[in-house]
């Protein structure tokens, strides 16, 4: 049937895809039995890339063990070289915390849902310091519908392209299957003080055969809610201004239908519409606030709300001469928020007459991918693709300061000749290998070359190793060049904000100034090198790796002025910045204490340095040193339990004042090492029904967000969650 051509299978990778063809995500051993002598596909550079040590992956047994969450980010912190933090390192918004990997903080962590971006949170405006009022893009696709996520750090993530320098979250949701299924979920989170938010959500699935097995369908629905904590949470507790967590509201429809044209073809299509509303909880930019926005928060409201579509047409093949996938991807995505301000000490901060504006973001996509298996003078598999993906944004607040001046930087200073829209282009073509050189070494080249229609082109250049010691033990190591282009904000010539002085640089004083967006960046490039040793006996598994990033070209709010108005007032534009490093240590140790009954699973991340080297500010403030643990104990057939702890190190804050606001020093406060321990129960009553139940942050340590040092976020108490799935 694939042609006279006979090879073995080497890799999950064949057994995947047949098992993608079959509308099931693994195939069984039978179907491996049945295949064996069909397949000519081998490992891809992809997949061998996933079995270098900055990579993790978490299961849907993962997933069922967890605490009920209503993102995805608070199950993806677990991950060695994972943190949450906010999107930058002043601490504003620092309750939104989003995926931080190695340090290199949230916008250099590229969100994937079944391998391709998500960019929602693009179309929220970046203000002067680089933050976004955003959770990130971990939280459209709900928990139970996950079969995995793929955590990958370091140099295996260069071949994803622009944003990966930190790393990649790849997001694979559950497939179609070729029988009849579904279930409905309920969970609650209720914590123990009522002044912090509760969780609830109900999901259902469904999934099944339309036309035998050559038309099936998934699909799901989500609804969840997450209170905000109490408008004076942080003020009750520490007197700071501070406030707690906002709330969300989710609601998800997703659905994929598959077609399998023939045995070896199949084509998805899928739809999807999201809708995320920000419950207010008092919190603002600089956590201020006012008697507009303190009844926003008394109310409960809603502050910002996304609307997120996406559609996808995606073909697989099978042929005889290797793997073909080809796909074509739309997602738009509106944010409709309070306007805030954007000038002086309002900057981020609600307007006082609750006006609501609206950004629009559009991204296209175009991907392609041939993957041949050959032998020449070794046992290879290449990879060859192409990208190409067009960005189009529509942000009026961008633009919306009234100014007076007749021009600021060469461009009116009118809204109305500031134009709000941008857009850029990105393609890309790349080449990788998986080359077995000889029984136990591997070698992974790879080569990307990118073109940006802004900022012309780029090469990611990748090698990675494997060398089998021994039976036990495997020496991995890899070094990528990664890049991200600026965002349409920065580069967007319309953009402008203003600051009456304190937001301007510390050497200009308090003269007030404006920022522009600036058509001539360069990408920020990064550097990822990792080296890392495995061992591996008999369920043991232990490994310790060691990553640097050498970080430069990082886009900063500029110092120079280019240019003054009429009225005297200097203009600054984004500029690149200098250079940065974060290097440390990731270890991981797996211990079968009883086999199939009692398992202990560690690991820890130690950052030995994250700086900037002009300023020795950090560029993302996360623990000096995260450890997570959890024994999991197999009681029986039906019943599991799991014990969970995790212990952060003390958190330091930034050291060297940048802005006027500062010139007096920055706050020495820092967070202590704390601990926050877990347990949970998951009892199947019946083949169809399933409860699970536990107690969060069981000591109740917690943490309050403060207006200085590194305090800037809450740990919330201790609270009790139960929930209940059913399926057929």
């Amino acid at each position: 049937m694939y042609g006279s051509t006979i090879i073995k299978v080497k890799s999950p990778l064949a057994v995947i895809l047949m098992g993608l063809l079959s509308h099931n995500v693994y195939a069984t051993p039978e179907d491996e039995a049945v295949h064996e002598e069909e397949l000519i596909v081998q490992a891809s550079a992809e997949e061998a890339l996933k079995q270098q040590p900055g990579v993790s992956i978490i299961t849907a047994d993962d997933i069922k063990k967890s605490p009920p969450v209503n993102d995805l980010s608070d199950i993806i912190r677990k991950m060695p070289g994972v943190n949450l933090t906010g999107n930058s390192a002043t601490g504003s918004r620092g309750n939104n915390r989003q995926i931080d990997i190695r340090g290199m903080g949230p916008e250099n962590t590229l969100i994937l849902v079944d391998g391709h971006p998500v960019r929602s949170r693009d179309a929220v405006r970046y203000s002067w310091r680089g933050e976004r009022d955003t959770r990130g893009d971990s939280n459209w696709v709900p928990a139970e519908m996950v079969e995995r996520i793929e955590v990958i750090r370091g140099p295996a993530a260069s071949r994803y392209g622009s944003g990966a320098a930190g790393g990649v979250i790849n997001i694979i949701t559950k497939r179609p299957t070729n029988r009849w299924s579904g279930s409905l979920s309920i969970y609650g989170n209720q914590p123990e003080d009522s002044q912090e938010g509760a969780t609830r959500r109900a999901n259902f699935s469904l999934s099944g055969p339309l036309v035998d097995d050559t038309l099936t369908l998934r699909l799901y629905g989500n609804l969840n809610k997450t209170d905000g904590d109490s408008w004076d949470l942080n003020t009750q507790q520490n007197g700071s201004q501070a406030a707690g967590r906002e709330g969300v509201r989710n609601r998800d429809i997703n659905s994929v239908v598959s077609w399998k044209m023939t045995p070896n073809q199949i084509i998805d299509f899928e739809a999807g519409y999201s809708r995320q509303g920000n419950i207010y909880a008092g919190d603002t930019q600089y956590s201020s606030s006012s008697a507009a926005t303190e009844n926003l928060a008394k109310s409960a409201a809603e502050t910002n709300r996304l609307y997120r579509q996406n559609y996808g047409v995606t073909h697989n093949g099978l042929w005889d001469w290797g793997q073909s996938k080809t796909g074509f991807y739309y997602e738009k995505t509106n944010n409709t928020r309070l306007k805030e301000g954007m000038a002086g000490s309002g900057e981020g901060r609600i307007q006082n007459d609750l006006a609501y504006s609206t950004s629009r973001l559009r991204n296209y996509s175009m991907t392609g991918e041939l993957t041949v298996p050959f032998n020449l003078l070794w046992e290879q598999t290449a990879t060859l693709g192409a990208e190409w993906n067009r960005e189009q944004l529509n942000d009026p607040s961008a633009t919306s300061y009234h100014a007076s001046e007749n021009s600021i930087g060469s461009v009116s200073g009118d809204p109305a000749h500031r134009s709000s829209k941008n857009s850029a282009e990105l393609s890309a073509i790349y080449l990788e290998d998986n080359i077995e050189v000889t029984p136990g070494s591997k070698l992974i080249p790879g080569l990307r070359f990118d073109y940006h229609s802004r900022f012309g082109s780029n090469y990611s250049p990748s090698l990675n190793y494997s060398q089998q010691l021994s039976d036990q033990l495997t020496v991995k190591a890899g070094i990528g060049r990664v890049f991200k282009a600026p965002n349409l904000y920065q580069s967007s010539q319309g953009y402008l904000m203003t600051s009456r002085g304190n937001g301007c640089p510390i050497t200009m004083g308090k003269e007030g100034c404006y920022l522009m967006g600036n058509s001539d960046l360069e990408p920020e490039i990064s550097i990822n090198k990792e080296i890392g040793l495995e061992f591996t006996h008999n369920g043991y598994h232990a490994g310790i790796t060691y990553f640097r990033n050498d970080y430069k070209n990082k886009v900063v709010s500029g110092t120079e002025v280019i240019s003054t108005t009429s009225k005297g007032t200097k203009v600054l534009r984004w500029e690149n910045g200098g250079k940065a490093l974060v290097e440390g240590l990731e270890a991981n140790l797996l211990v079968p204490l009883v086999e199939d009954k009692l398992s202990w699973n560690t690991n820890a991340t130690y950052m030995m340095t994250s700086k900037l080297k002009d300023t020795g500010n950090p560029l993302s403030i996360i623990p000096e040193y995260t450890v997570n643990t959890l024994l999991d104990w197999q009681v029986n057939d039906k019943l599991s339990t799991h014990i969970s702890w995790t212990l952060y190190g003390k958190q330091k804050p930034r050291t060297t004042p940048e802005i006027y606001a500062e010139r007096k020093g920055l706050s020495e406060s820092e967070i202590g090492s704390y601990s926050v321990a877990g347990i949970g129960v998951n009892y199947e009553i019946t083949e169809h029904v399933r409860l699970n139940a536990g107690i969060s942050n069981l000591l109740d340590k917690r943490i309050y967000r403060r207006n200085d040092g590194a305090s800037t976020y809450n740990e919330p108490g201790r609270a009790y969650y139960a929930g209940v799935t059913t399926s057929f």
